[in-house]
Protein backbone atom coordinates (compact mmCIF):
# COMPACT_ATOMS: atom_id res chain seq x y z
CA UNK A 1 0.00 0.00 0.00
CA UNK A 2 1.39 3.16 -0.82
CA UNK A 3 1.97 6.29 1.48
CA UNK A 4 -0.30 8.16 -0.13
CA UNK A 5 -2.90 5.67 0.63
CA UNK A 6 -2.28 4.79 3.98
CA UNK A 7 -2.03 9.31 4.40
CA UNK A 8 -5.79 8.63 3.30
CA UNK A 9 -7.04 6.01 5.14
CA UNK A 10 -5.59 7.40 8.59
CA UNK A 11 -7.47 10.60 7.99
CA UNK A 12 -10.65 8.72 7.33
CA UNK A 13 -10.12 6.80 10.25
CA UNK A 14 -9.28 10.07 12.61
CA UNK A 15 -12.34 11.85 11.01
CA UNK A 16 -14.75 8.57 12.00
CA UNK A 17 -13.22 7.59 15.49
CA UNK A 18 -14.33 11.58 16.38
CA UNK A 19 -17.55 11.02 14.79
CA UNK A 20 -18.18 8.32 17.24
CA UNK A 21 -16.63 9.90 20.19
CA UNK A 22 -18.24 13.19 19.60
CA UNK A 23 -21.75 10.86 19.69
CA UNK A 24 -21.08 9.33 22.35
CA UNK A 25 -20.97 12.58 24.32
CA UNK A 26 -23.83 13.87 22.55
CA UNK A 27 -25.84 10.67 24.08
CA UNK A 28 -24.50 11.36 27.47
CA UNK A 29 -25.67 14.70 27.74
CA UNK A 30 -29.36 13.86 26.69
CA UNK A 31 -29.44 10.84 28.73
CA UNK A 32 -28.24 13.10 32.11
CA UNK A 33 -31.67 14.64 31.96
CA UNK A 34 -30.03 18.27 32.53
CA UNK A 35 -30.83 19.94 29.97
CA UNK A 36 -29.40 19.51 26.13
CA UNK A 37 -27.25 21.49 23.76
CA UNK A 38 -29.37 23.64 21.49
CA UNK A 39 -29.62 21.68 18.31
CA UNK A 40 -30.39 18.37 20.85
CA UNK A 41 -33.00 20.42 22.48
CA UNK A 42 -34.50 21.00 19.31
CA UNK A 43 -33.94 17.65 17.69
CA UNK A 44 -35.44 16.50 20.91
CA UNK A 45 -38.30 18.82 20.26
CA UNK A 46 -39.08 17.64 16.86
CA UNK A 47 -38.88 13.47 18.28
CA UNK A 48 -41.69 14.49 21.12
CA UNK A 49 -44.02 16.42 19.08
CA UNK A 50 -43.30 14.73 15.47
CA UNK A 51 -42.23 10.85 16.25
CA UNK A 52 -39.19 9.49 14.86
CA UNK A 53 -35.83 8.99 16.95
CA UNK A 54 -32.97 12.05 17.89
CA UNK A 55 -30.71 10.88 15.59
CA UNK A 56 -33.29 10.69 12.26
CA UNK A 57 -34.01 14.30 12.88
CA UNK A 58 -30.36 15.35 13.39
CA UNK A 59 -30.12 13.62 9.87
CA UNK A 60 -32.97 15.47 8.83
CA UNK A 61 -32.02 18.99 9.65
CA UNK A 62 -28.26 18.00 8.96
CA UNK A 63 -29.61 17.63 4.98
CA UNK A 64 -31.44 20.92 5.13
CA UNK A 65 -28.70 22.72 6.55
CA UNK A 66 -26.76 21.68 4.07
CA UNK A 67 -29.25 22.61 1.30
CA UNK A 68 -29.02 25.94 2.43
CA UNK A 69 -26.05 26.29 2.78
CA UNK A 70 -25.38 25.28 -0.76
CA UNK A 71 -27.64 27.67 -1.85
CA UNK A 72 -26.20 30.39 0.26
CA UNK A 73 -22.34 29.93 -0.97
CA UNK A 74 -23.14 28.22 -4.10
CA UNK A 75 -20.94 25.79 -3.28
CA UNK A 76 -21.11 22.04 -2.38
CA UNK A 77 -20.16 20.76 0.80
CA UNK A 78 -17.39 18.24 1.37
CA UNK A 79 -17.28 14.81 1.80
CA UNK A 80 -16.89 15.15 5.11
CA UNK A 81 -19.95 17.31 6.36
CA UNK A 82 -22.40 14.59 4.61
CA UNK A 83 -20.96 11.71 6.49
CA UNK A 84 -21.03 14.04 9.49
CA UNK A 85 -25.03 14.26 8.93
CA UNK A 86 -24.94 10.24 7.95
CA UNK A 87 -22.98 9.14 10.93
CA UNK A 88 -23.58 11.32 14.00
CA UNK A 89 -27.61 10.64 13.32
CA UNK A 90 -27.02 7.03 13.46
CA UNK A 91 -24.35 6.17 16.63
CA UNK A 92 -26.34 9.15 18.70
CA UNK A 93 -29.49 6.51 18.59
CA UNK A 94 -27.38 3.61 18.83
CA UNK A 95 -25.78 5.38 22.19
CA UNK A 96 -29.69 6.22 23.03
CA UNK A 97 -30.40 2.45 22.70
CA UNK A 98 -27.42 1.57 24.95
CA UNK A 99 -27.24 4.19 27.60
CA UNK A 100 -29.98 4.91 29.84
CA UNK A 101 -30.76 8.08 32.42
CA UNK A 102 -29.41 6.80 35.50
CA UNK A 103 -31.64 7.36 39.09
CA UNK A 104 -29.18 9.28 40.79
CA UNK A 105 -28.66 13.41 40.26
CA UNK A 106 -24.78 12.46 41.13
CA UNK A 107 -24.59 9.90 38.43
CA UNK A 108 -26.82 12.99 35.97
CA UNK A 109 -24.43 15.23 36.56
CA UNK A 110 -21.65 13.19 36.11
CA UNK A 111 -22.93 12.08 32.58
CA UNK A 112 -23.67 15.72 31.93
CA UNK A 113 -19.86 16.52 32.74
CA UNK A 114 -18.61 14.00 31.17
CA UNK A 115 -20.75 13.76 27.88
CA UNK A 116 -19.44 17.82 27.73
CA UNK A 117 -15.71 17.07 28.12
CA UNK A 118 -16.34 13.83 25.48
CA UNK A 119 -18.31 15.85 22.77
CA UNK A 120 -15.45 18.53 22.49
CA UNK A 121 -13.09 15.95 22.27
CA UNK A 122 -14.57 14.08 19.29
CA UNK A 123 -15.17 17.76 17.89
CA UNK A 124 -11.60 18.06 18.19
CA UNK A 125 -10.91 14.82 16.91
CA UNK A 126 -13.00 14.92 13.88
CA UNK A 127 -12.09 18.70 12.65
CA UNK A 128 -7.81 17.96 12.85
CA UNK A 129 -7.48 15.52 9.49
CA UNK A 130 -9.27 18.57 7.61
CA UNK A 131 -12.13 16.18 5.71
CA UNK A 132 -14.89 18.72 6.00
CA UNK A 133 -16.89 20.49 8.74
CA UNK A 134 -20.42 19.15 9.69
CA UNK A 135 -23.36 21.00 8.71
CA UNK A 136 -24.46 23.28 10.92
CA UNK A 137 -20.80 24.56 10.79
CA UNK A 138 -21.17 24.90 7.01
CA UNK A 139 -24.27 26.65 7.48
CA UNK A 140 -22.61 29.25 10.00
CA UNK A 141 -19.26 29.82 7.80
CA UNK A 142 -21.75 30.17 4.68
CA UNK A 143 -24.12 33.23 6.52
CA UNK A 144 -20.61 34.95 7.81
CA UNK A 145 -19.72 34.96 4.64
CA UNK A 146 -22.24 36.42 3.06
CA UNK A 147 -23.47 38.87 5.67
CA UNK A 148 -20.07 39.94 7.07
CA UNK A 149 -20.68 39.03 10.37
CA UNK A 150 -18.23 37.66 12.45
CA UNK A 151 -18.35 33.21 13.24
CA UNK A 152 -19.01 34.00 16.48
CA UNK A 153 -22.04 36.30 16.56
CA UNK A 154 -23.47 33.96 13.75
CA UNK A 155 -23.22 30.92 15.72
CA UNK A 156 -24.46 32.98 18.74
CA UNK A 157 -27.40 34.00 16.31
CA UNK A 158 -28.42 30.36 15.56
CA UNK A 159 -28.01 28.41 18.43
CA UNK A 160 -30.66 31.40 20.61
CA UNK A 161 -32.64 30.64 17.31
CA UNK A 162 -32.36 26.78 17.44
CA UNK A 163 -32.54 26.89 21.64
CA UNK A 164 -36.06 28.95 21.46
CA UNK A 165 -37.54 26.87 18.63
CA UNK A 166 -36.99 23.68 20.49
CA UNK A 167 -38.11 24.98 23.76
CA UNK A 168 -41.17 26.32 22.17
CA UNK A 169 -41.58 22.44 20.68
CA UNK A 170 -40.81 21.02 24.44
CA UNK A 171 -37.46 20.36 24.42
CA UNK A 172 -35.26 19.69 27.47
CA UNK A 173 -33.86 23.50 28.98
CA UNK A 174 -32.11 23.22 32.09
CA UNK A 175 -28.90 23.58 33.74
CA UNK A 176 -27.22 21.37 31.39
CA UNK A 177 -27.86 23.65 28.58
CA UNK A 178 -26.31 26.38 30.38
CA UNK A 179 -23.29 24.31 31.43
CA UNK A 180 -22.90 23.12 28.17
CA UNK A 181 -23.01 26.42 26.04
CA UNK A 182 -20.27 28.34 28.29
CA UNK A 183 -18.32 25.24 28.52
CA UNK A 184 -18.33 23.33 25.13
CA UNK A 185 -16.17 26.27 23.28
CA UNK A 186 -12.87 25.78 26.15
CA UNK A 187 -13.49 22.56 26.02
CA UNK A 188 -13.20 21.68 22.01
CA UNK A 189 -10.51 24.58 21.26
CA UNK A 190 -8.18 22.77 23.65
CA UNK A 191 -9.30 19.82 22.47
CA UNK A 192 -8.26 21.07 18.85
CA UNK A 193 -4.97 22.32 19.21
CA UNK A 194 -3.86 19.22 20.91
CA UNK A 195 -5.44 16.65 18.21
CA UNK A 196 -4.30 19.15 15.18
CA UNK A 197 -0.64 19.13 16.97
CA UNK A 198 -0.67 15.58 17.40
CA UNK A 199 -2.26 14.69 13.71
CA UNK A 200 0.32 17.47 11.67
CA UNK A 201 3.35 15.13 13.67
CA UNK A 202 1.68 11.97 12.24
CA UNK A 203 1.40 13.48 8.81
CA UNK A 204 4.72 15.03 8.97
CA UNK A 205 6.16 11.70 9.89
CA UNK A 206 4.34 9.74 7.45
CA UNK A 207 5.93 11.52 4.58
CA UNK A 208 9.64 11.75 6.18
CA UNK A 209 9.23 7.97 5.99
CA UNK A 210 8.05 8.48 2.31
CA UNK A 211 11.22 10.45 1.60
CA UNK A 212 13.51 7.98 2.84
CA UNK A 213 12.50 5.34 1.16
Amino acid sequence: MKNNDQAWIFRWSVFLIGLIIMSFGIALIIRADLGSAPWDVLHIGLTEQVGLTVGTWTIIMGFLLLVVATCISKEIPKLGAFLNMLFVGLFVDLFLFIIHTPDVLFLKGFYLVVGILIMGLGIGIYISPKCGVGPRDSLMLAVSQKTGFTVAQVRITMELIVLGAGWLLGGPVFVGTILFSVTIGHVTGVSLVWCQIWIDRRMERGIKVENIH
